[in-house]
Parts: structure tokens; C-alpha cells; sequence
């Protein structure tokens, strides 16, 4: 019999995703279509490879074991899978059509309520991933600027002019290279010594799990008003969530572009870039921003009653406060058992587990917290990315979880070698960072 989102007696059976696994080697390079939900994020030999339900907060992998996810298909679900609302409104555009010869009224109805919740919002322009709208964002910025250069703090995508900075940038020709440059986060000073007369825009998260300090987004807007560079914000997380206008309306700072994806229609691809009139004007005729599926209608559906539900039940209230039962319930959890080499850090709606070398390896200590997680029927790997379906029972099994898995792990390194422990290939380092990463400061 599959495992459930109960303490089970065994570690899931998972030949079924293993076989698929095997059918993708050689097949799909690197297996996976998202580097997140590769098998490199998760203990290889425990974990499942592949889900084919999800309900709520629960997910069933192809071998029938059922979980309670915190995940969330890496942030798009924001409200729960087959959250009956959405799915009636997707159902109902299916049977009208996904997409057509002309333009559908979504595209207006859909902006419009951007406008009323978005700051920023005086234009709006729809396409499909976040790489999408962060490079219409900057081709935008260098239009409207006449200048070259990109500053940024976070992950933008995978396209040339953000991978450049990174260590997987073979295929992009040096000229594009030395167009892009990375500052810190909470480090004006580093953005500070970054410009020159040749930036267009400086793009960045306004928050990942470190919070602004020092009146830092305050003093990136400034400086890039009296540089004359245009200021985009990356929300593929905060929108939605943080507030429903998105982290300029939490932090009360308009940036001059800002882009979205993820939460906004629970699943459904669709990004949206939003803007100054003056400068999203340059894509009527000026500057090419335009795909296919762009107006595609599902997603566009997804979106109307994904917005209207966020507003209507407060849903970013609601993720904040469940998310902060279960980031300090796991810190007062560690500080009971004296493991103060773990913590849950970030904004409540939105927390990573951490694990710092003082007690070894933190890969391995990841490792064996999320095999033993995934042995109690907990989909995790380190984060807690809030749903409006997560329930008070979802967190109270949580953190009895954590109660014996902590337990667990603290009993291990007491007896020696956490490694022995772990029972397949341990979690891989992240590609994914946020700061200081191949850092190019200019010569001047």
C-alpha cells in the first residue's frame, strides 16, 4: 500500500518514477524541464522523481504515494492545486476557446485589474515565463536610456544578458558579457560603485529571505532617479504575496518597471510586465515584445479569478500568518533541542530552512531532514512556500514532524557520521544565488 501524510513505518516505494527516470536519461538533458524540480534537489533513491495529482496542499506521486507539499510546483500555486474557483473559470474559457485569430477581452478586463492593485501599472503587457517579461524589461530600459549596461541582485532567468553573470554562460559571445554586472544585496555601496555612465537599468528582488536594511530599496529608487537609470523590480515572488500590489506597495517604493509571473494564476503560465506609460509607450512601435500565446485565454481566466480571490480573501494575510506558525514553530522546535545550527529565515509567507557547517556538511544535514520528512509524508526541500490551502491540521502535522525528525538528527550527530545515514545520493548544491555571484565590478 502507498504512503500517506501519516508517520509510515517505511520510506516511499518509488519504482515507478524510477523507470520513468531511466526512459528520460539520454533523452532530456539534465531530465527536467525546471532545475528545481530536478533530482539533484532531493535525496536520489528516496524521494520521488514524478508527481501526477495534486488537491489542495496534497500531492500523489506516479507510484501512488500522497504527500502534503510545501513546494507549491516552485511557487506558481498560490492558492491550492485544483482550487475548484480557478478551475471552473479555466473550464469555462476551455469551452469557449484557449486561443484565437484576434485579440480576446481577458487581455483588457485582466489589465485592468492590474492597474487598480498594481502602483506601477499604468501599462501592462502579458507573455508566458519570467525570462519573457525580465528581458522586455531590460531591451525596455536600453531603449528608453540609450545606454547599455544591467545591473542586478537575484535570479532574472535564463536568457543572455542574465546567465552572463553566472557560471553557466558558454553559448553567450563576451560582447554580451560585459554588458551585465551583479551588486549585494543591502550593499548600496556595491551598486553605488557599479554604475557608470553606460547603466541602463539596475534590476533586482526586492526581498528573497533576507530582509532590506538600512533603507536599502529606498536608497536603490533614489539613486537610480538621480542617475537617471530605470529601476525594475523582479517579483516573480513577492508579487501577489508579500501584498497583493506586490513588494512596492508593502515597501511603498514605484519602480519604473516591474515584472510578474508565479502566483497570479495559480498554475497557468502567464508573466506580466507593468510600467511607466512613457516608457512601456516604446513597445508600440519602437522596441518588439510580442508572442503568440501571449492573449492565450486559460491562463487569462486563471488570472481573473486567481486576482479577485487574493483580494477578496486577503489571501497575502493569510499566507503570512499560517507561514509564521510554521517558521517559528521550527525555530523554537531547534532552540528546544539546542540545534542552533538551523533556522528558519525569511518573510513568513515565504521561509527556508538553513543549516550552517558547525555541525558538518549542510547538504548532508538537508539530506537527511528531507528523507526523513519525505518518509512521513512531507514533499520538502527547505522550503515553506505558502498556499491559501494550507491548513492549521496541515501545520500542526508539520511541526510534529519536525519534533521527531530534529529529534532524529540530533540523536545521529551525536552517535558520528550523519553521511552514513543518509540512504541515497545527497541533495546537490542549488544553482540558484542571490548574492555576490561572479561579481564584475567596472575598471574605471
Amino acid at each position: 500500500m502507498p504512503n500517506g501524510v501519516k508517520p509510515n513505518k517505511n520510506y516511499p516505494q518509488i519504482d515507478r518514477s524510477n523507470e520513468l527516470y531511466m526512459r528520460a536519461l539520454g533523452l532530456i538533458p539534465s531530465v527536467t524541464q525546471t532545475l528545481a524540480k530536478g533530482p539533484s534537489q532531493y535525496v536520489k533513491g528516496v524521494a520521488p522523481k514524478y508527481l501526477v495529482k495534486g488537491k489542495g496542499s496534497h500531492v500523489w506521486d506516479v507510484d501512488g504515494n500522497e504527500y502534503l507539499d510545501f513546494n507549491m510546483a516552485i511557487g506558481p500555486i498560490s492558492l491550492g492545486y485544483s482550487y475548484p474557483e480557478i478551475d471552473e473559470a479555466i473550464i469555462n474559457q476551455l469551452n469557449d476557446g484557449i486561443t484565437f485569430s484576434l485579440m480576446h477581452p481577458l487581455e483588457v478586463e485582466v489589465a485592468e485589474l492590474l492597474k487598480e492593485l498594481i502602483p506601477n501599472a499604468e501599462s501592462v503587457r502579458f507573455s508566458k515565463t519570467g525570462a519573457d517579461v525580465t528581458s522586455a524589461a531590460v531591451r525596455l530600459a536600453r531603449a528608453y536610456t540609450g545606454k547599455k549596461k544591467i545591473l542586478c541582485c537575484g535570479y532574472h532567468g535564463w536568457h543572455d544578458w542574465y546567465i552572463s553573470v553566472t557560471s553557466r554562460d558558454m553559448g553567450i559571445p563576451e560582447e554580451i558579457k560585459n554588458l551585465s554586472y551583479t551588486f549585494q544585496y543591502n550593499d548600496l555601496e556595491s551598486l553605488a560603485n557599479s554604475i557608470d555612465n553606460d547603466v541602463a537599468a539596475v534590476i533586482l528582488e526586492p526581498v528573497v529571505f533576507e530582509e532590506p536594511k538600512m533603507n536599502f530599496l529606498n536608497g536603490v529608487a533614489e539613486l537610480c532617479r538621480n542617475k537617471g537609470i530605470v529601476l525594475i523590480f523582479d517579483e516573480m515572488w513577492t508579487g501577489f504575496r508579500i501584498a497583493a500590489g506586490g513588494a512596492q506597495e508593502y515597501f511603498g517604493i514605484k519602480p519604473d518597471l516591474a515584472t510578474y509571473s508565479k502566483a497570479v494564476a495559480n498554475g497557468m503560465p502567464l508573466s506580466i510586465l507593468t510600467g511607466r506609460s512613457d516608457i512601456m509607450k516604446l513597445a508600440e512601435h519602437d522596441v518588439f515584445f510580442y508572442t503568440t500565446f501571449g492573449g492565450e485565454a486559460l491562463s487569462l481566466a486563471a488570472a481573473k479569478a486567481t486576482i479577485n480571490i487574493i483580494r477578496r480573501e486577503n489571501v497575502p494575510e493569510y499566507l503570512s500568518q499560517k507561514g509564521c506558525l510554521l517558521k517559528q514553530g521550527y525555530n523554537n522546535i531547534a532552540e528546544r533541542l539546542g540545534l542552533y545550527f538551523t533556522k528558519a529565515v525569511g518573510y513568513n509567507w515565504r521561509s527556508m530552512i538553513t543549516f550552517d557547517s558547525t555541525a558538518g556538511d549542510p547538504l548532508l544535514l538537508k539530506s537527511f531532514v528531507q528523507q526523513e520528512m519525505i518518509k512521513r509524508g512531507i514533499l520538502w526541500s527547505g522550503f515553506h512556500n505558502m498556499s491559501y490551502s494550507h491548513t492549521d491540521e496541515d501545520i500542526i502535522y508539520t511541526l510534529s514532524v519536525y519534533e521527531d525528525v530534529l529529534s532524529e538528527l540530533k540523536d545521529e550527530l551525536n552517535k558520528g557520521d550523519i553521511a552514513e545515514k543518509i540512504l541515497g545520493e545527497p541533495v546537490q548544491p542549488v544553482f540558484r544565488k542571490t548574492n555576490n555571484f561572479n561579481m564584475k565590478p567596472i575598471v574605471r
